[in-house]
């Protein structure tokens, strides 16, 4: 099956996503839209068949997956819209930004009975695949609990500074963007969490996006999950989730960096793969595969997402 696709949104995770669909068998990119012209042409450089529509509608009505790398605020619209027209969607994270047009999305999404997924990246990952399996099978012992650490000189990181929205407090930030992912991940592996407490910090200019993060979650029966985040100061970006057992504990890094330990230091147990982020992106397309095909896939759902998104979005207002 090869799966004629949109993608709308052609900033830095659109254009990644772009490439990698040429590259596998499982994808054909055809239609491109983006408001800003560069970005259009960077993408088009990528994939030179594709074409660049002249409107979402138009890139819609033109495949069978509609891709949306765009920032939240108009995702929901474009995401009904494919739902409408039949097509199959799959949805940068977050979500969205705001809980009752969220609900409304999945709301719309499940009624149209489209294939529909959200892209938490680690979902068909190695790391969290050996992770589940290592907690389920007992190697882990009781699950614990989890840590989660991030840390970063700035924000935006460099990589990202084309993307501006991702600077300011309506749609950007950290939370949002990274610790969304271990959340996700922990959820997957723990179940269900709540927000027990949370103290985000901002800058002086209310419109941008906080500097620090310091929350505790739970599951229901009080596991806890913490976060420590923060913005500033010479270092290194630092991205880390730990997941706690009785018997050995499992510290992804990096996203795909798996270490365990058993009381004594964390080490390394498998093979850094050559290229991460393709093996990473690989992994999601193989099982979207598998979404769009109505089979058993291990990608977010449209409610997994909207479970994160509450949690970030309370997070952020503080509790």
């Amino acid at each position: 099956m090869t799966l004629k696709t949109a993608i709308i949104g052609l900033g830095i995770m659109g254009r990644r996503m772009l490439e990698h669909m040429a590259r596998h068998p499982g994808y054909a990119p055809v239609a491109l839209w983006d408001p800003d012209p560069e970005a259009c042409t960077a993408a088009q450089a990528l994939a030179p068949d594709a074409v660049i529509v002249d409107s979402p509608e138009a890139a819609i009505a033109a495949v069978d997956l509609v891709y949306l790398a765009c920032p939240p605020a108009p995702r929901k619209a474009y995401a009904m819209a494919a739902a409408d027209a039949g097509k199959a969607v799959f949805l940068e994270k977050p979500l969205g930004v705001d809980i009752t047009e969220s609900k409304a999305l999945v709301a719309h999404l499940e009624a149209r009975g489209v294939p529909a997924a959200v892209n938490f990246t680690q979902a068909a990952g190695a790391a969290m695949t050996g992770v589940d399996h290592a907690a389920k099978t007992g190697v882990l012992g009781d699950m614990l609990g989890a840590d989660i650490v991030v840390t970063y000189p700035n924000w935006p990181r460099a990589w990202q500074k084309a993307a501006d929205w991702l600077r300011f407090r309506d749609e950007g930030g950290m939370t949002r963007e990274v610790i969304s992912h271990f959340l996700f991940f922990s959820e997957r592996i723990l179940g269900p969490l709540s927000v027990v407490s949370a103290h985000p910090s901002y800058p002086e200019d209310p419109t941008l996006c906080e500097t620090q993060m310091l929350a505790r979650l739970e599951t229901a029966d009080g596991r806890p999950v913490t976060v420590m985040a923060s913005v500033g100061g010479a270092q290194p970006d630092r991205q880390e989730l730990t997941i706690k057992g009785s018997k050995a504990s499992r510290r992804i890094t990096e996203f795909y960096i798996d270490a365990m330990s058993d009381g004594g230091p964390f080490e390394e147990f498998d093979a850094r793969p050559a290229d991460p982020r393709g093996a990473s992106l690989k992994a999601q397309l193989d099982d979207l595969l598998l979404c769009v095909g109505g089979k058993p896939n291990r990608l977010a759902t449209p409610e997994e997402g909207l479970r994160v998104q509450m949690l970030v979005e309370q997070m952020l207002a503080g509790k």
